[in-house]
């Protein structure tokens, strides 16, 4: 079997570059498949090149600008022989661009959703998400197969499409990190995990943090991993509240483990999350997090807290450290689980 996948992740984690985890589970699905393609958004600076391994075929669009994604994407297609179905690893401009290419080819769409783009505040956050919103909602009604992350955004589709037969709720496997040991600057580390965008709200992270120290918590610091926009106004944010000394910033790397292993808490401040990655790679540690209502915290034993009772909830946490609930009903007993179930609802587009 050929599938042709299209996708947008253009993190130093995903798989436009070999070695990461992403790139793994990808050739685990291209030894079950047969052949997977996968034509990946990228820019010229990102510094991605076409490679193969095991049966995956990884080809970056390498765009001069991001609104050539989609053009070059086709362009690539082109070049590639006919597969047997299309997957699409969002319902926005990948969405649009698999649905283009699966009617050029004349075979099915499988459609992957891992945001939770029905929830409002997604759409409040710009015009563009508002797009975004009526884009998905065109995809996602011709689509022959989707899959969703959560139970949350299978609910919302259902509900505000009508779509029922078609949706497969197949969580992201997340291995557990292992344990590093390290020493920690702090004597209590929180940890925040994520892409330093307005979406995810990494400010709160550090009101928070200014907000329990002021309260009396002060051997509480923070780690902040990853990249984005918003980082100037983060460093800005920290000498404002003269936490220099206790916000720390690490790039993002393909290993978390070092951070998770030396933290106490995990932060998760996202206004949205389709699924949620830094709350299962926590949970997976054993872990706890504190998060607001978003993706899979609720269901997997967080603690969930609005984001104008966050800094309160933080501090309650200080104070009484409360046991960290197991983690119960991951689905999967181990990955080949994952990867056969996986498999298994893109095959069942072609059987439809």
């Amino acid at each position: 079997m050929r599938v042709l996948q299209i996708g947008a992740d253009r993190s130093k984690r995903g798989i436009l570059f070999p070695g990461s985890a992403a790139s793994r589970r990808q050739q685990a699905y291209a030894r079950t498949l047969g052949t997977l393609d996968s034509i990946g958004f990228s820019r010229v600076s990102d510094g991605a090149t076409e490679y193969s391994v095991d049966g995956f075929h990884v080809r970056p669009t390498n765009s001069m600008h991001p609104l050539l994604y989609g053009f070059d994407a086709l362009r690539v297609a082109r070049t590639l022989p006919k597969p047997d179905v299309v997957s699409a690893q969002d319902t926005f401009e990948t969405g649009l661009v698999a649905l283009i290419i699966a009617r050029k080819f004349g075979v099915p769409l499988h459609v992957q959703v891992h945001t939770d783009f029905l929830s409002p505040e997604y759409a409040r956050l710009s015009m563009m998400n508002q797009v975004r919103v009526w884009m998905a909602g065109f995809v996602l009604r011709r689509a022959s197969r989707i899959r969703v992350v959560s139970e949350r955004i299978r609910d919302g589709i259902v509900s505000r499409y009508g779509i029922t037969s078609t949706v497969s709720v197949l969580p992201i496997f997340v291995p557990a990190p292992k344990y590093v040991l390290l020493e920690s600057d702090f004597e209590t580390t929180l940890l925040w995990i994520g892409r330093l965008e307005k979406e995810k709200n990494p400010a709160l992270a550090i009101r928070a943090l200014a907000a329990v120290r002021e309260a009396g918590h002060t051997a509480v610091g923070l780690r902040i991993v990853g990249a984005g926009s918003e980082e100037a106004t983060l460093w800005a944010l920290r000498e404002e509240l003269g936490l220099v000394d206790w916000v720390q910033f690490y790039p993002e790397t393909t290993d978390m483990s070092p951070h998770f292993s030396i933290a106490d808490l995990v932060l998760v401040t996202s206004v949205y999350e389709g699924y949620g990655m830094a709350i299962m790679e926590a949970r997976r540690m054993g872990k706890p997090v504190l998060s607001t209502d978003v993706g899979i915290a609720k269901q997997v034993g967080a603690i969930i807290a609005k984001p104008e009772e966050f800094a309160d909830a933080l501090g309650r946490w200080l104070d009484t450290r409360p046991p960290t609930p197991p983690l119960r009903d991951y689905p999967y007993d181990d990955f080949d689980g994952f990867v056969r179930a996986y498999c298994d609802d893109i095959v069942a587009c072609v059987a439809q």
